[in-house]
């Protein structure tokens, strides 16, 4: 319930922002256009559409990006004015990028004083966004009465759930308890709440306003209430079965179905095959960009790599794909071109008890400590990106020896597409420790998004340009 209350207030500030966006963007126009300036300042209606659905859209867009929009009814000021400033400075640089490429002539006080506007507007809504939420709900929401069918210790945790719910509108009404369950008359959470016998159920939908019940109870008291679902359904009230046959799942649980049959999904890893889909859109679209445009200098490399040492251009190896697939992975060689046969005598030397990483490896040819320095040795991983083998961004892809001696949890990583960046990235690069490694991929595993993902990108970029923390 709460998520789905979640979702309303999202889309409460979406459109808040594009209402004040709209209303900055024409006192902006309509305060140069009467200013005493000697020039002139006037858009046709088809510019103007076309630079106020920008900056809608890109507004929106970073503040998705920047998921401002998850936290405005919770954040502190210092939260919400930082996040201001960036969305209003990334928004005003996206209309200065539309002037420039669209050989628009802007005039800069209008420019200004749309930055000003915008950000005086989003900062007087936002400063008091949880109050006017807060009152919305109280005066055009009504409250939403829930039942919780079960008295164990983990009904009482769904039922602190629902209480922490309540600014949202949600009511806590009380509990049923089942056959197998004390004969009790109430239960103590943050205050008292009656206790019924479940087969008091349909009395009650008669006579009370319910509208939701979670059952909260043993798997194996579930067969044994099947009649109370039926009733529940024939009276469209929603149900909901609290899953706590496997306390410890971190996976995300949702309903699938396999023809007729419904089915119940644990799911360890993203599902949401539209996101992945886009994902994967992406990576085609940048990763053959990246491909055509960089191609005379990756063929440089190439030159320069089978120039200045014995051996081929390109190094292969095969990796652990997706759900631990082999394929060949590609990369500038920036060893000398019998490194393999050479790493038996420096396994002691390794930084890392799993992946092997010696920091100086000998191995390194001079041009391939350059090439390392700043990844220029990734750049043909574009190729196996745009075959689907890998992504931009993912855990790194693993030899095959390293994936067996993984711990059960670390195998994890081997459930979402390997990439050419992650949170390892920007976070140390070479100096992050396996287990670190380990952690911050599971970190990007359970938090994925588009817009993580377009973080990690932009802040990869600076991380390799410098040549910080790469061995």
């Amino acid at each position: 319930m709460f998520s789905r209350h979640h979702k309303k207030a999202r889309l409460l500030f979406g459109l808040s922002d594009i209402v004040l966006i709209a209303l900055a963007f024409e006192a902006a126009y309509q305060t140069r256009v009467f200013l005493p300036i000697e020039r002139n300042f006037f858009l046709t209606v088809q510019v103007k559409a076309l630079l106020l659905g920008s900056a809608v859209v890109g507004w929106l867009l970073i503040g998705y990006w920047l998921e401002l929009y998850d936290r405005l009814d919770s954040a502190l000021p210092p939260v919400i004015l930082r996040d201001t400033l960036k969305q209003v400075g990334l928004g005003t640089i996206i209309l200065i990028l539309m002037e420039f490429l669209l050989r628009l002539d802007l005039s800069r006080a209008f420019l200004l004083m749309f930055t000003g506007y915008s950000f005086t507007l989003l900062m007087l809504f936002r400063w008091r966004a949880a109050s006017l939420v807060g009152m919305i709900r109280r005066e055009f929401g009504q409250p939403h009465f829930v039942m919780v069918a079960g008295t164990g210790d983990h009904a009482l945790h769904i039922a602190r759930l629902l209480e922490e719910s309540s600014a949202y509108g949600v009511r806590l009404n009380g509990f049923f308890r089942t056959e197998n369950e004390p004969a009790i008359d109430h239960l103590t959470v943050s205050r008292e709440y009656p206790v019924y016998p479940i087969d008091t159920l349909p009395d009650r939908l008669k006579a009370h306003v319910i509208d939701e019940v979670v059952f909260a109870v043993e798997a194996h008291v579930l067969p044994g209430l099947e009649e109370m679902f039926l009733l529940c359904d024939e009276e469209g009230v929603r149900t909901h079965v609290a899953i706590a046959f496997f306390p410890h799942v971190n996976s995300s649980v949702y309903l699938d179905r396999l023809g007729t049959a419904p089915l119940l999904t644990f799911s360890p890893a993203p599902h949401d095959e539209v996101l992945l889909f886009l994902k994967r859109t992406t990576d085609v679209l940048l990763g053959g960009a990246a491909l055509l445009v960089l191609s005379p200098f990756l063929l440089l490399i190439a030159l320069i790599v089978r120039l200045t040492s014995p051996g081929p251009a390109i190094f292969r190896q095969e990796r652990c794909g997706l759900n631990g697939r082999r394929f060949v992975c590609y990369k500038f060689r920036s060893m000398v071109d019998n490194a393999e046969s050479m790493r038996a005598s420096l396994e002691h030397l390794s930084a890392r008890n799993i992946a092997f990483k010696v920091k100086n490896d000998p191995r390194l040819t001079p041009v391939g400590r350059i090439l390392r320095k700043f990844s220029l040795d990734e750049f043909p991983q574009l190729w196996n990106v745009v075959k689907g083998e890998m992504s931009l961004v993912g855990p790194r892809p693993a030899v095959p020896g390293e994936v067996e001696k993984y711990k059960r949890w670390q195998r994890r990583r081997l459930r979402m597409r390997p990439g050419l960046t992650c949170l390892w990235a920007i976070n140390g690069r070479d100096e992050v420790d396996f287990e670190t490694w380990m952690k911050l991929d599971m970190e990007y595993i359970d938090g994925w998004s588009l817009a993580l993902d377009w973080k990690i990108i932009l802040r990869t970029i600076p991380q390799v340009l410098s040549g910080k923390g790469a061995h």
